[in-house]
């Protein structure tokens, strides 16, 4: 796809220059500045996706715990997993308008801080109220990092969205696993105690605002936008406030609801949502009830979460070199449809192959990250259609983990709410195959 950014302006841009356009106020003495730009940025990147999700598996693996300490049905349990997806949906609409305004960097680094407040008050909040606001609060910062960090994959790394892509995701899977596995262990050595356990992941969260503090002070740019700025600016008194990132961020907005496109893709974001919730909220409780003891019901769902540490590299890499990427996303459901077979067949019995298999399947949502790259030609489409995905799809995935808690206590049994999980993935399959086609938002709305 052409030489990087970077890569163009060494060779076009005389050294004194390119001092000039790449250096960024605090950049340490002694190291190249857009280097250093790099590093910190992939590692803000790499540490803010480890914390999309520990918010929702600690909570999984301790569900059982958390509705004996606050006295919560089953039908309140559903509800309480229907809470991320909604706040996904409610806040990441937000994301465009506080990037415009602020700066995606400003934004996600003040997610990451939203993040660790939630998780350290949550448990201690007091009653059921209180954990769900301190939830909301956590899962407020999520939603406008999962919106944004597409955004700036895209705009930092227009040449490798794949590879970053994967990058990212991968994190995001190893944070999701991390949480999975290790929380029941941690809480038993501290005591016992649900409200430690689920307190600790603050301290990840708090350690992801640090890299982004440059970028929230809108000290660096992306490369080449300081060339671009400087042939198109008008003067100004003083040193600009905003940063050329949110000049790009701001176009003409593409009516994405008119983009079949657009609406196939958030189905299909929708759908898989629906499942990685019901997956993370519940899976763990399935094998708890099948007879597998809490520590190993945590180490399931730490695999089912694993699973996507090495598929999110491969497959967003894979999407970018076909023409058409639906037939991962057949692939990807075909082997839910046979986790799930396996759940309601053999819970126990089978129980590692079940959680490889949904592993596997849960890998659809690196598939529409990338997908949401590839979808848009521009920066700004990126934005518009991030937010459109991502915000429609979570709203649609909204009643699913509800349903499941309802139909699970009144069914008294996992038959119902698994053929719930299954038939939801046929229409998965058909929307996402739809939205692997080779084309646009751009040209859908130009049309």
């Amino acid at each position: 796809m052409g030489l990087m950014p970077r890569e163009e302006t060494r060779t076009t841009t005389p050294p004194t220059v390119r001092s000039q356009t790449a250096h960024e106020p605090g950049t340490p003495g002694g190291a190249s500045p857009r280097a250093w730009t790099m590093r910190l940025l992939i590692l803000g990147i790499v540490l803010s996706a480890l914390n999309l999700r520990p918010a929702i598996t600690s909570l999984g693996a301790l569900l059982e715990e958390v509705r004996d300490g606050l006295g919560m049905s089953g039908s309140v349990a559903g509800l309480l997993t229907s809470v991320p997806p909604l706040c996904f949906a409610v806040f990441g609409v937000m994301a465009p308008r506080l990037a415009r305004r602020f700066g995606s960097g400003a934004v996600v680094c003040a997610g990451m801080a939203a993040i660790a407040t939630g998780l350290l008050i949550r448990p201690f909040a007091g009653g059921t109220p209180g954990f769900l606001a301190g939830s909301a609060l956590a899962l407020m910062g999520i939603a406008v990092s999962n919106v944004l960090m597409p955004v700036i994959v895209k705009r930092w790394f227009p040449d490798r969205v794949g590879s970053m892509t994967g990058l990212y995701s991968m994190a995001l899977a190893l944070g999701t696993a991390l949480a999975a596995a290790v929380t029941v262990p941690l809480t038993d050595t501290l005591g016992g105690s649900w409200q430690t356990g689920l307190a600790l992941w603050a301290g990840l969260a708090a350690a992801a605002v640090l890299p982004w503090l440059p970028f929230a002070r809108g000290h660096v740019t992306p490369p080449g936008a300081g060339e671009k700025t400087a042939a198109t600016a008008t003067p100004t008194r003083g040193p600009a406030p905003a940063s050329t990132e949110h000049a790009r961020v701001e176009a003409p907005r593409l009516r994405m609801a008119r983009s079949r496109t657009a609406w196939a893709l958030a189905v299909f974001f929708g759908l898989q949502a629906t499942a990685a919730y019901i997956t993370m909220g519940w899976m763990a409780q399935i094998f708890r009830d099948a007879g597998v003891p809490a520590g190993t019901a945590g180490l399931l769902l730490a695999v089912t979460m694993v699973m996507g540490v090495p598929l999110a590299f491969v497959i967003p890499r894979l999407a970018t070199r076909l023409p058409h990427q639906g037939p991962i996303v057949l692939a990807l459901g075909l082997c839910g449809l046979a986790g799930y077979a396996g759940l309601y067949l053999a819970p126990a019995a089978g129980a590692w192959a079940w959680a490889l298999l949904l592993g596997v399947a849960n890998c659809a949502f690196p598939l529409a990250l990338t997908m949401v790259g590839m979808r848009a030609r521009t920066g700004p489409g990126v934005v518009q259609l991030s937010a459109f995905a991502q915000s429609t799809g979570y709203l649609i995935s909204i009643p699913g983990p509800l349903l499941v808690g309802v139909l699970y206590q009144h069914s008294g049994g996992w038959g119902l709410p698994i053929a719930l999980m299954s038939a939801l993935m046929i229409p998965q399959m058909v929307v996402g195959f739809l939205a692997g086609r080779d084309r646009t938002v751009e040209e859908e709305a130009a049309r």
